[in-house]
């Protein structure tokens, strides 16, 4: 069952009416991207492909540091354990640049990396960019380990705790 966008949201993202993206059974578009966590900017981008075999998280966000995106982002770092375990990668994904991700992922001790993307290009392969690519919206998948979308939950709620536990129950079907 789709749910209806709010006002807000179709003023700051129209194109959230007609931009559906991959969908579940659907195989992951082939993006790469600069990553970031604590320890700073990887020196190489990290691809999907590289990450066959694993189950995978995108988290796509508007904005680091935002409130929104804080809440989100800190649930995963407390839950980490307990959502992700050992076989699940999150990578969180924003348009900020790595920079900006390492320092916030430094600063809050986030146990997992970002992905930067400056310019929306992986917002747009995933249909969750604006359409000028300054802003990722809220959305995230889930993709299994064949490197097929298990789970689209678009848009993420991230201030309601049944998301996170809805979350895990995908990530332990994609396993």
């Amino acid at each position: 069952m789709r749910r209806s966008l709010s006002l807000a949201a179709l003023l700051l993202f129209p194109a959230a009416l007609t931009a559906q993206g991959p969908v579940v059974g659907d195989a992951a578009p082939a993006v790469s991207m600069t990553v970031a966590g604590k320890d700073g900017v990887a020196s190489k981008p990290v691809s999907l492909a590289s990450l066959k075999g694993k189950v995978v998280v995108l988290a796509f966000f508007p904005r680091a540091r935002t409130s929104g995106c804080t809440i989100q982002m800190k649930a995963y770092r407390d839950r980490f354990d307990e959502l992700f375990g050992k076989d699940a990668e999150l990578i969180a994904i924003s348009t900020d640049t790595p920079e900006a991700l390492a320092a916030w992922a430094k600063d809050e001790a986030f146990p997992f990396r970002f992905g930067s993307d400056v310019g929306g290009n992986i917002g747009r392969a995933f249909a969750v960019a604006n359409p000028a690519g300054t802003v990722d919206s809220r959305v995230l998948f889930v993709i299994g380990k064949d490197g097929k979308i298990a789970k689209v939950m678009r848009p993420f709620r991230e201030i309601d705790p049944t998301a996170y536990d809805d979350l895990k129950a995908a990530i332990q079907m994609a396993r």
